[in-house]
């Protein structure tokens, strides 16, 4: 299933909220992300019922299987591209404010070249 843009900002919230508060909340993404908390909510709805995610009677919010693979998938693409920006000298805010732009866009198979080049050319020029 193809995922909006939108879609994916979230659940690599939830995954980044998750790792420090297990018990996360839709206040604590709407804190993170900056958005109303109706605007989460509506969001969370959508990925609820695209089997994203979960939301127990304690209203705790957590990845489904689904929802974890594309949470991992963004978080590394975010990752990676945000470390190479910065290697070659981007400022970090930039590198992070354009990694997260570029994540969203990027061919599956045009990212996996890039991290292909980016780990052999710089595991090369590490040692």
């Amino acid at each position: 299933m193809k995922i909006q843009e939108s879609g994916e900002m979230y659940l690599e919230t939830i995954l980044i909220l998750s790792k420090d508060k297990p018990d996360l909340h839709a206040i604590d993404i709407s804190g993170y992300m900056g958005y109303s908390k109706p605007s989460v909510s509506r969001a969370l709805g959508i990925l609820k019922n695209e089997g994203m995610i979960t939301v127990d009677d304690n209203q705790h919010i957590r990845l489904t299987q689904e929802g974890r693979e594309i949470a991992d998938k963004i978080y590394e693409r975010h990752q990676v591209l945000s470390g190479f920006f910065e290697h070659i000298g981007v400022p970090h805010e930039i590198a992070i404010d354009d990694a997260c732009k570029i994540e969203h866009v990027l061919h599956d198979e045009t990212f996996s070249k890039f991290k292909k080049y980016i780990t052999e050319n710089f595991e090369h020029n590490s040692k």
